[in-house]
């Protein structure tokens, strides 16, 4: 359908009335064919409507979903930087415990080691004037002088 006027035929009591009634025609049909399309148009416009607002209210609920989710992992980040700083200070007087056992047991080792470096000295001092005496002893130790064998030998000749 041409969107330019209409032309008719000019005739004695009028416009040839078949053709204006054609054109009438042919502008229903179009009317009626554009209200078809803007009811359609107003029908797919209102389910677009409708899905703007479900998107939108998915968009908020993931929204609200995504805030809470963030809460709770901040929420969890401080516990467990809390969890961890608590592990750290536990650990921490636990090594200073550990290592204040360990010094005041170094302490007794080593005063128990000087006791006996101071012990082992005396009884070297006590051992090497014993072994002195011992060698003196033995150098002033006389053995007493053998008999001739010369006799048993002789009495063993006899007896045979």
């Amino acid at each position: 359908m041409s969107t330019l006027r209409p032309t008719f035929r000019v005739l004695k009591n009028g416009y040839d009335r078949f053709a204006v009634d054609d054109a009438i025609e042919k502008y229903a049909a179009q009317i009626k064919e554009l209200n078809d399309k803007i009811r359609i148009y107003e029908q797919q416009l209102q389910v677009a409507n409708e899905r703007i607002l479900d998107v939108q209210q998915q968009y908020t609920n993931l929204e609200n979903s995504l805030s809470a989710e963030k809460q709770a992992a901040e929420n969890i980040a401080r516990l467990s930087l809390r969890e961890a700083n608590e592990i750290i200070d536990t650990a921490q007087r636990n090594a200073d415990m550990i290592v204040r056992q360990a010094l005041i047991t170094s302490r007794e080792i080593l005063t128990e080691l000087s006791k006996l470096y101071n012990n082992a000295d005396a009884v070297k001092l006590e051992t090497k004037e014993k072994l002195e005496q011992l060698l003196k002893d033995l150098e002033d130790f006389e053995l007493p002088k053998m008999p001739d064998l010369a006799w048993l030998r002789e009495a063993e000749k006899k007896m045979q």
